[in-house]
């Protein structure tokens, strides 16, 4: 890989970082069903991590990177879904749905796609009211 493209594909990664940022800084709703998936209010599909413990996040270091949590106020004068919660983690309120922190993939361009369904095994859009999707070996991020 060239001095360039290393340049420019780091400065890519850098603006989806600081995208994920403004995303979770400014968030203010809790997660909702779109298109029978959990999603943040602007239809950005959320995952889960096979990895994860309840209300306890394992993702860490170049894992943030790829996932970043859903972290959102509530929105006031609403009652979030069932299921849904929040815990503290690394002095953010995160969003669980049933215990399972969740997160963004950096890998969704826009709002609808689920490209981090599924990948290496361990991460999964969430279906409400549909069985979990068993763990299996592969990739952590």
């Amino acid at each position: 890989m060239s001095v360039a493209s290393f340049t420019q594909s780091a400065a890519q990664s850098a603006a989806r970082l600081a995208l994920f940022a403004l995303i979770a800084s400014t968030a203010q709703a809790q997660p909702v069903v779109q298109g029978g998936v959990l999603t943040d209010a602007a239809g950005r599909t959320l995952y889960t991590f096979d990895k994860d413990q309840p209300n306890k996040s394992n993702c860490a270091g170049g894992c943030l990177q790829s996932w970043p949590p859903y972290v959102a106020a509530p929105t006031a004068g609403t009652k979030p879904m069932s299921g849904v919660a929040r815990f503290e983690h690394d002095d953010m309120q995160h969003w669980t749905f049933n215990g399972s922190p969740l997160y963004y993939f950096i890998g969704d361009a826009k709002p609808g796609d689920r490209n981090g369904d599924s990948k290496g095994g361990v991460w999964h859009v969430v279906k409400p009211g549909a069985a979990p999707t068993p763990a299996t070996t592969g990739s952590s991020y």
